[in-house]
């Protein structure tokens, strides 16, 4: 790979992939080359969000036309995007994708949950891009599938102690700011519906359960969690909270060296000596973590706190990309 990489981001006119142009738009090792939409196309982005100051013209997507470049970062949602990163993988572009469409392996699965796989061959390539937990396979990896926001923190909390064999049972009460349900509003994320409100939704299954139990699984914890997603009226953050009835008892020291142990040396993951609120993480790529033990109950409690547009997408898509390339992978994010 030369010094400086070719890209594009596909479907930059959303939270996510707008948040992804910009910061690759000042990536010292990337040059951020087309931006595409499946809307607001032939306007720049500069001008639908101007914060960023990326001055790219939105384009429509005709892959053929993106084969000189050299990787792309995919944000369509869910079902959308399949068929785009094949098309791009046949061109020879290494693919970051931010949908949900490659993030679980197992096809019966992701029938279950997304109905029929539309690039059934690509699942066998594709790696699930928690950095933290699949490092080496990704920096060798030509399609990377971006993890959920959810499922991002609850893994980041809950990994540890899968990894010990110490979870019996685990219950994560998540809530997440309303970017994380997209730029179109629905009846949920209204602002009469949101503002001053909290709401469950998803109680009888949300779609980031299944890669929580896949990546658990792979941890050696044959226990399925308990989730649940909640809206809170922010526009940005996500914080999972996490009960966890453990296999033998713990202390908090014991349970705070795991921790340690575990993340001592990952650069975006920060251990809190008192919970975490979504401020403390805000525009950020880290990930800040509090654990304790109740007294009453003996549970450990793991909160966990990211920016759900930043770690829990855009950013973390960035931090695989680095290390698919070969670069630090703090490279544009520290």
């Amino acid at each position: 790979m030369s010094s400086v990489a070719r890209a594009c981001v596909v479907g930059a006119s959303g939270y996510a992939g707008a948040l992804t142009a910009r910061i690759l738009w000042d990536h010292p090792h990337v040059s951020l080359e087309t931006i595409t939409a499946r809307s607001e196309v032939g306007r720049a982005l500069s001008d639908l969000y101007p914060r960023y100051r990326v001055p790219l013209v939105m384009e429509e997507l005709d892959p053929e036309r993106l084969s000189s470049l050299d990787v792309a970062l995919v944000s369509y949602p869910h079902g959308a995007a399949a068929e785009v990163v094949a098309a791009l993988r046949g061109q020879g572009l290494r693919v970051v994708d931010l949908s949900a469409d490659f993030r679980i392996g197992d096809l019966d699965s992701y029938a279950a949950w997304y109905g029929a796989h539309k690039a059934p061959d690509l699942l066998g390539e594709a790696v699930f891009g928690l950095t933290e937990l699949h490092r080496s396979e990704i920096a060798g990896a030509d399609l990377v599938a971006n993890p959920g926001c959810y499922s991002t923190a609850a893994l980041l909390a809950l990994a540890p102690l899968a990894r010990a064999g110490l979870i019996e049972d685990a219950v994560v009460d998540a809530k997440s700011g309303v970017s994380g349900a997209g730029r179109e509003a629905t009846p949920l994320t209204h602002f009469v519906s949101a503002d001053e409100n909290v709401i469950p939704y998803g109680v009888e299954g949300h779609r980031h359960a299944p890669e929580i139990d896949q990546e658990l699984h792979a941890l050696g914890c044959s226990e399925r969690v308990t989730f649940t997603p909640h809206l809170v009226p922010l526009d940005q953050g996500l914080l999972a909270s996490c009960y966890v009835t453990t296999t033998r008892a713990l202390e908090a020291d014991e349970l705070r060296a795991l921790f340690e142990e575990a993340y001592d040396r990952e650069r975006f993951i920060e251990l809190a000596d008192v919970p975490p609120g979504v401020r403390d993480v805000r525009d950020t790529n880290v990930c800040r973590i509090h654990t304790s033990i109740e007294r009453r109950t003996g549970r450990a409690l793991v909160f966990a706190a990211i920016d759900n547009l930043w770690k829990g997408a855009a950013s973390q898509a960035v931090q695989n990309l680095n290390l698919m390339l070969g670069l630090d992978e703090a490279e544009g994010l520290a």
